[in-house]
This record gives structure tokens, C-alpha cells and sequence, in this order.
């Protein structure tokens, strides 16, 4: 009873974090849900539990999903291209991790996704402040009929 309890106050403090952070934050919390669902799958094809290795790599694509969507190729179509495919790729290999209860695709994945959310995480702070303006407008000009 108290997992589920904690579980509730988990997804909320989640969900209170998201609903104030900025573009920049979020995909920073996408990468790391993304490699703690990873790490998670992987324990479970281990321990040899295909019904939580099932949820957390679905959930891990899940996430994958919304990176890929989170790209805006207008800054560098043929980075966001390459991205896009990169993040396609990890989709792949995660299936067959899944289908052929393999740990290997799952911690190739980890070592593509680790670097990326590097680099994210050491964007200067003056450079994330820029950007996260430049979005919040665009954002405001979606919003607004």
C-alpha cells in the first residue's frame, strides 16, 4: 500500500516540476526518465520480469517519441534529420531488445542517449535562457488564435 502511495506522490511531484519548467528542463527530465526506464528494463530482462521489461521499454519509447517530436528542424534541417533517425534507430533497437530478451541493444541505447544528454545538460546557461525565450514565444504564437 505505501508503494502506491509513493508511486501517486512520485507522478505528482513529476507533474508540479513539468507544469513550471522551462522548454530546456523538460527535455533535461525526458533524458533522464528515458535512461532510468532503460536501466530499469534492463534489470527486468535479467531478473527475468517480461511484464515490467515490456512496460519500461515502452515507456522508454515513449519518451524517445517525445524528443523526437520536441526537435524543430528550422534551425539545422539535416541535424534534426540525422536526430530524427538516430531516435528512430534507438526505437529499433529497443524492440529487439524487447522481442529477443537482450540486454546489448538496451545498453547501446544507453551509450547514444548518454552523450546527447551530456552535451544538453553543459549548454550554457546564457545560450538556454536565449532559446527558452525564442520558444516560449513561438509557444505563445500557437496559443493565440
Amino acid at each position: 500500500m505505501y508503494g502506491r502511495y509513493m508511486k501517486a506522490y512520485r507522478k505528482t511531484d513529476v507533474e508540479a516540476e513539468i507544469s513550471v519548467a522551462n522548454p530546456h528542463r523538460v527535455v533535461q527530465m525526458l533524458f533522464e526518465g528515458l535512461l532510468d526506464r532503460l536501466a530499469q528494463a534492463k534489470g527486468a530482462i535479467l531478473r527475468k520480469d517480461y511484464g515490467y521489461k515490456s512496460e519500461r521499454i515502452s515507456k522508454a519509447i515513449g519518451i524517445i517519441n517525445g524528443l523526437q517530436m520536441s526537435i524543430d528542424p528550422s534551425y539545422d534541417e539535416e541535424a534534426g534529420r540525422r536526430l530524427i533517425d538516430l531516435y528512430e534507430y534507438m526505437k529499433e533497437r529497443l524492440n529487439e531488445a524487447s522481442v529477443n530478451l537482450d540486454v546489448a541493444p538496451i545498453d547501446e541505447v544507453i551509450s547514444l542517449v548518454t552523450p546527447i544528454k551530456e552535451a544538453w545538460d553543459n549548454i550554457p546557461e546564457e545560450e538556454r535562457e536565449r532559446v527558452n525565450e525564442i520558444i516560449e514565444k513561438k509557444q505563445g504564437k500557437i496559443s493565440k488564435p
